[in-house]
């Protein structure tokens, strides 16, 4: 502590501190789930982890590194983890205390009846029957079978399921929470508002096109999409000199005979737009284009949601008992504009990660059984503290490991896809489980109270085992996929 620190562009702040001096903008998406690269001046805090940008930060390291942001989320993945109840599968709960009670019975049902005086070989006959027919086989592939094919299915489809209790979990969910930047949404930028101030001397392409000249060297995310935004439109982008980027301020560079400057609301000099206000309103983030020191127009950006965001949200609601949580570090504001363009009504912003972990265990003290899904390393902990958990295929390294599950190919709707994927899962073992239950019953009591032949018996008990399995076994078909799908 106390250590000063110099951090170049691009380069990832090794610890938590404060600014001493500079202007840069630091992207900290996996530590606060922002969506867009922070300002970060003189007396600002910075988190170690995060990525600065163009600027250089001069840094006092504030905090010891076992008191770090990171170290802090880290110890609450391990304390979400140590109190996480232990679970087993209901199966393996019974199957071996039902296993000793079948080796007891059959004992007993050769010495009871040698006391009593039975001849030995009947008796011996009659026991090993018992213990063939009443043999848990069919129990135990009642189960097994469906929970690996559901896993084998998801594995084709792009979601690593890590176990069969994952299985089980997943097919207990009654309320889903998400995260939002990367998980909801794409995590990136896009340019959705050009608006010129002065239409009468610049049209939306010519606006447009300065504002991607200037901003074509530029490796600022908002520059990237203003530039992508242009070549999508088809537009061409001119020549520029004098290229200046500006940390926290945006970018100055002479094209033709234009000054053109691409700049923030809070660095532009003079009275903002009106719609610079409308923008920030709604959730995005505004650019004010400068032309020869006059604004000639406006850029509004907004991290984009999932093509599918909408369907699996709508999807989650019909599945699960309670409509999708939203759980985000970002601004309230951008929030509420993400969570109303996908149906969701219940939006916590501005959540720290020990935050995250609290909504959930309200949650689940509420009598839900909580699935998150998210992919930063604010996620992690809310995903070890839930009863079940699915990271994005694109997540931090800690997400993917502290998941139950992961979206290889980053796809959202894949997740109301797997959970009804286990509860039919659950539904092939509850009718595998009567079906074994039955056999073995009617086999014993046949043993028991009449003469089961041991030919029968084995067909019996062999035939029930094979039975369950090729039940199991049809979740493997990609017809099942698509059933759940449309669910």
């Amino acid at each position: 502590m106390g250590d000063r620190v110099l951090v170049r562009p691009g380069e990832r702040i090794p610890a938590d501190g404060v600014v001493l001096s500079g202007v840069s903008e630091v992207d900290q998406c996996s530590i606060t789930g922002e969506s867009m690269p922070a300002v970060k001046s003189a007396g600002d805090e910075v988190f170690a982890g995060t990525v600065n940008g163009a600027g250089v930060l001069r840094v006092v390291v504030a905090r010891d590194p076992s008191h770090s942001v990171v170290a802090r989320i880290v110890e609450l993945v391990s304390e979400a983890s140590a109190t996480k109840a232990r679970t087993q599968l209901f199966i393996e709960k019974i199957e071996q205390r039902y296993s000793v009670g079948v080796v007891a019975a059959t004992s007993a049902l050769i010495v009871v009846p040698l006391v009593l005086g039975s001849a030995l070989q009947p008796t011996l006959l009659r026991a090993m029957t018992f213990m063939i027919v009443a043999s848990p086989c069919a129990v135990v592939l009642a189960t097994m079978p469906p929970l690996l094919s559901v896993i084998a299915n998801a594995g084709r489809h792009g979601i690593l399921v890590k176990s069969a209790i994952v299985v089980e979990r997943l097919a207990d969910t009654s309320i889903v929470a998400l995260d939002k930047t990367g998980t909801l949404t794409c995590g990136t930028p896009r340019l959705t508002v050009v608006k010129s101030l002065r239409p009468e001397l610049m049209d939306v392409p010519r606006l447009l096109e300065l504002a991607a000249a200037a901003e074509q060297s530029s490796e600022h995310p908002l520059g990237r999409a203003i530039v992508g935004e242009a070549r999508r439109r088809g537009l061409i982008i001119p020549a520029a000199e004098d290229f200046r980027a500006v940390p926290g301020r945006g970018v100055r560079a002479t094209i033709g005979r234009d000054f053109v400057e691409v700049c923030s609301p809070h660095s532009f000099r003079g009275e903002l737009p009106g719609e610079v206000t409308y923008l920030v309103d709604t959730g995005a983030t505004a650019a004010v284009v400068v032309v020869n020191g006059v604004a000639a127009g406006v850029l509004g950006l907004t991290d984009q949601m999932r093509s599918d965001a909408v369907d699996s949200v709508a999807a989650l609601t019909e599945l699960t008992s309670a409509p999708p949580v939203l759980l985000t570090g970002d601004s309230a504001r951008a929030a509420r504009l993400v969570a109303r363009d996908a149906g969701i009504v219940d939006v916590r912003a501005g959540l720290l990660p020990e935050q995250k972990v609290s909504a959930v265990r309200e949650l689940q003290a509420g009598g839900h059984r909580v699935l998150v899904v998210g992919d930063g390393v604010n996620d992690a902990p809310a995903m070890a503290a839930a009863c079940a958990s699915m990271a994005m295929g694109a997540g931090s390294d800690i997400t993917l490991q502290t998941a139950d599950a992961v979206t290889v190919r980053d796809e959202l709707h894949t997740i109301p896809t797997i959970i009804g994927l286990a509860r039919q899962a659950r539904r092939v073992v509850t009718v595998n489980l009567a079906l074994a239950g039955s056999f073995i019953t009617v086999l014993v009591l046949w043993d028991l109270f009449g003469q089961l032949p041991l030919p029968l018996g084995v067909a019996g008990h062999e035939g029930s085992t094979l039975l369950v399995a090729l039940n199991g076994l049809r979740l493997l078909s990609n017809p099942t996929w698509r059933s759940a799908a449309a669910r």
